[in-house]
C-alpha cells in the first residue's frame, strides 16, 4: 500500500522507528525480517524509513517475529489508522521540493527552530508579501499559481509553528535589510514585522551588523536546525543549496557541529534586546531606478 507522495507524520515516523527498534532489539537482520514477510528487504527498508504507509498485516507479522507481546501490538495497531493519514501540508505536496516533504515531520515535531540566513530575511520570519516577492525572483521556473500557493504554505507554517508555541531562533545579517525585495512598501512592511516579531515570547531574533567582524557562519548558506522532543526523530540541520536538493543531515555528529556553529555566530551577535538597525534605505527609493552596481 503506497502513500501519497507528501512525506511522512510524525505518528508515522514514530511507529517506522518503533519498528526499526524492535527488529534491532530482536537481533535480526533486515533479510529475516523481510522472510518472514515473504518479501524483498526492501520492503522493509521502506517500511522503517517511513517511505510507505503501514500495512496492518504486515506490521503484525513483523511485530510477532520480534516477540511483542500481545497487549503491545494491540496498541501498535491501534495508532496505524492516525499514522496512515495525509500530513496538514498534504493539498500543497506538488509545490514543495522533495526534501520539503521529507522534514515536514520534523518541523511539526521541532521545539525549537534556528535558522541562519545571509542575505534575505530568513522564510519563517517573512511577510506574505516579502515572500512572494523572493518566489517571483527566484522561483521564475514555477508558474505565478504555485509561487501563490507556495506562500501560502509557508503562511500556514508559521501558523502552525505558534499555535504548538514551538520558537523560533533566527540569526539573519544587516544586509538582509538593505537588500531591496520588491518595492519599498513591501520593505517596510517586512521591517516592521520584524520589529513585532523581536517583541514576542516565541521569537529570538539577532541581526549581525555590516560593521561586525566575521563570524563562524560568515559565508555559510542559509541553514535551519531542528531541535526536536520526539524521540523518535534526532535533531536535523539543512543547508541551502542554490544549484540542485538541500543537503540534510540527522546524524549526532554533524547536527552537533553545525549547531556548536550557529551557538557561536549567535554569541558574536548583538544580543536579542539590541534594537534593530536603522530602516532599510532603499525604502525611499524609487524601486525603478537602476541599480548602482548596474
Amino acid at each position: 500500500m503506497m502513500r501519497p507522495r507528501s512525506g511522512p507524520t510524525v505518528h508515522h515516523a514514530v511507529l517506522a522507528a518503533r519498528l526499526l527498534s524492535l527488529r534491532v532489539g530482536a537481533g535480526l537482520s533486515v533479510t529475516q525480517a523481510a522472510a518472514s514477510l515473504g518479501a524483498h528487504r526492501t520492503t522493509v527498508m521502506r517500511i522503517e524509513r517511513a517511505e510507505t504507509a503501514l500495512d496492518a498485516g504486515q506490521v503484525r507479522t513483523l511485530l510477532e517475529r520480534y516477540g511483542a507481546g500481545q497487549e503491545e501490538i494491540r496498541q501498535f495497531l491501534s495508532e496505524l489508522a492516525t499514522a496512515n493519514l495525509p500530513g496538514w501540508w498534504h493539498p500543497w505536496r506538488d509545490v514543495m521540493d522533495p526534501w520539503d516533504l521529507d522534514l515536514m515531520n520534523v518541523e511539526s515535531a521541532a521545539r525549537m527552530v534556528r535558522v541562519w540566513h545571509p542575505a534575505l530575511v530568513p522564510p519563517l520570519l517573512r511577510t506574505p508579501a516579502y515572500a512572494r516577492a523572493v518566489e517571483d525572483m527566484l522561483g521564475t521556473d514555477r508558474s505565478p499559481a504555485d509561487r501563490a500557493r507556495r506562500v501560502e504554505l509557508l503562511t500556514e507554517r508559521r501558523a502552525r509553528l505558534a499555535e504548538r508555541g514551538a520558537r523560533i531562533w533566527s540569526l539573519m545579517t544587516e544586509a538582509a535589510l538593505r537588500t531591496r525585495v520588491g518595492d519599498g512598501g513591501i520593505m517596510e512592511e517586512q521591517l516592521a514585522a520584524l520589529r513585532e516579531a523581536a517583541d514576542r515570547p516565541d521569537v529570538i531574533l539577532q541581526v549581525a551588523r555590516l560593521t561586525d567582524p566575521p563570524h563562524p557562519l560568515s559565508g555559510v548558506a542559509a541553514l535551519t536546525l531542528y531541535r526536536v522532543d520526539v524521540p523518535e526523530i534526532p535533531d536535523h540541520v539543512v543547508r541551502d543549496s542554490p544549484v540542485g536538493p538541500a543537503d540534510v543531515w540527522s546524524d549526532t555528529r554533524t547536527v552537533t557541529a553545525y549547531r556548536t556553529l550557529i551557538d557561536q555566530a549567535c554569541a558574536a551577535a548583538p544580543h536579542p534586546s539590541t534594537p534593530l538597525p536603522y530602516p532599510c534605505p532603499v525604502s525611499e527609493a524609487d524601486p525603478s531606478a537602476p541599480h548602482p552596481m548596474t
